[in-house]
């Protein structure tokens, strides 16, 4: 059996990252801060988060990627 084993290029993380299917579907993922700090970098990531246009929020040790551009209203 093949393992599949974690991209560790800047690119490689960034394609694995937007290959799952919430974020093909324009949905919602999350990361731990400290794993894209350590495969990509907190600005290469904001970067490519800007370059797409999507919003990300940060809480509690994670990255919250909205994986479109509709605009966010929080409600409560």
């Amino acid at each position: 059996m093949s393992r599949n084993l974690l991209p560790y290029t800047t690119e490689g993380w960034i394609a694995h990252l937007f290959n799952s299917q919430a974020a093909r579907d324009g949905g919602v993922i999350r990361r731990q801060v400290r794993d894209v700090e350590r495969y990509v970098g907190r600005e290469v990531f904001l970067a490519e988060m800007r370059r797409r246009g999507f919003a990300v929020l940060e809480n509690a040790g994670q990255f919250i990627i909205i994986c479109n551009q509709e605009p966010i209203r929080r409600v409560l």
